[in-house]
């Protein structure tokens, strides 16, 4: 049973990939069943999901637009499989059963911020992006039993390079989680996250060109102003997710509910940039919710 809570807990810990503000409500552990009861996460296991996701347009928009949010993660071997903000991630540490966890391996992205779904008639005259493509290692380490028998408190950090010829630089994700049961059929997690950009990545999504001054004119709402834009922390925030086993029981698989919240706030170049300080907002709400099956 704790294995399970933890096993399950590193999972939904890594699913909360988008960064807001919470508050974290937190109910007694559940009773312990005999040490030896069997659960689905006791050997390989896979969870897959889908759902539907609420935010930002892109980021430093106040338009929102509806967005399909795939899930898939698990165990196959001594590979784990933990869902990223866009993509996955693969730890190639194995993990021992009550003790400290560490992780490292492979994360890997698709941004596609201003690549679609633009809704500002401004930003969409001055032009859209190309998709990139972020690889890079990750590695982290999780704290299990921090408050009660079942809970776990992790760290990653995530370092990606765009290798699609995109913005062509590096990102550098840190975050911190805590996962923590409120019921033998639901748990939580609280994730507070930051993301910092090079002057590649930074220059490619918040400087504004004199070409894109001049194509976002012919809007006719008035041309974004020109805006060189360096690298540093472009945002930072926290999402509170919630999880809910279908027929009460988190350890044995089958059908869950998963539902997500969060804010975070644009910092540095990425809250001065015209896109966000004229046509957008530094404050960016998410909301989501799908449902899995694990096996």
């Amino acid at each position: 049973m704790k294995r399970a809570f933890l096993v399950a807990g590193g999972a939904f810990a890594a699913l909360v990939a988008y960064p807001a503000m919470a508050q974290e409500e937190r109910d007694a552990p559940p009773p312990p069943p005999p040490a030896d009861a069997p659960t689905v996460y006791d050997g390989d296991w896979i969870s897959v999901g889908a759902g539907v996701g609420y935010g930002p347009s892109y980021e430093g928009s106040d338009d929102y637009v509806l967005f399909p949010a795939p899930l898939v993660m698990g165990q196959i071997g001594p590979v784990g499989i933990s869902p990223r903000a866009g993509g996955v991630a693969l730890d190639f540490i194995p993990s021992a059963d009550g003790e400290v966890d560490f992780d490292f391996g492979v994360a890997a992205r698709l941004r596609s911020n201003r690549a679609s779904q633009i809704e500002d008639a401004v930003v969409e005259a001055a032009g859209e992006l190309d998709r990139a493509v972020e690889v890079g290692p990750t590695a982290g380490v999780s704290f299990p039993g921090v408050l009660n028998p079942y809970d776990s408190l992790s760290f990653t950090t995530d370092v990606k390079w765009d290798v699609a010829g995109a913005h062509k630089g590096m990102t550098i994700s840190p975050g911190v989680a805590y996962f923590t049961p409120l019921s033998r059929g639901m748990a939580a997690a609280l994730s507070v996250s930051a993301e910092y950009g090079d002057d590649d990545y930074a220059d490619y999504y918040y400087s504004v060109t004199p070409a894109q001054s001049a194509a976002s004119a012919t809007a006719g709402e008035g041309a974004l102003p020109l805006y060189q834009a360096d690298g540093g922390f472009n945002k930072v925030g926290a999402t509170l997710l919630l999880a809910y086993d279908l027929d009460g029981d988190l350890t044995n698989g089958g059908l869950s509910l998963v539902g997500i919240g969060g804010y975070s706030s644009m910092l540095g170049d990425a809250k001065r940039t015209p896109y966000t300080s004229v046509r957008g907002d530094a404050d960016q709400w998410f909301a989501g919710l799908g449902i899995g099956y694990t096996f």
